[in-house]
């Protein structure tokens, strides 16, 4: 039975959002990390919010893990 030529695209593209996810995962991590240990260290949320352009209630998310 012939293979698809599409199938090595299929696969192409299953890994590449493989790797993507896994990409964005550990970047979250060391940004979550950053950002606690920023805290940790005397800025305030609205310190980190102002100096990566997001809201400070989002920092308090990205810290808890949200």
């Amino acid at each position: 039975m012939p293979t698809d030529p599409k199938d090595a695209l299929r696969a192409s593209v299953r890994a590449a959002q493989k790797r993507y996810e896994a990409e964005a995962h550990a970047a979250r991590q060391v940004r979550r990390d950053a950002f606690t240990k920023a805290q940790e260290e005397g800025l305030s949320l609205r310190d980190i919010g102002e100096a990566v352009g997001l809201h400070h209630s989002r920092v308090g998310q990205i810290i808890e893990g949200k």
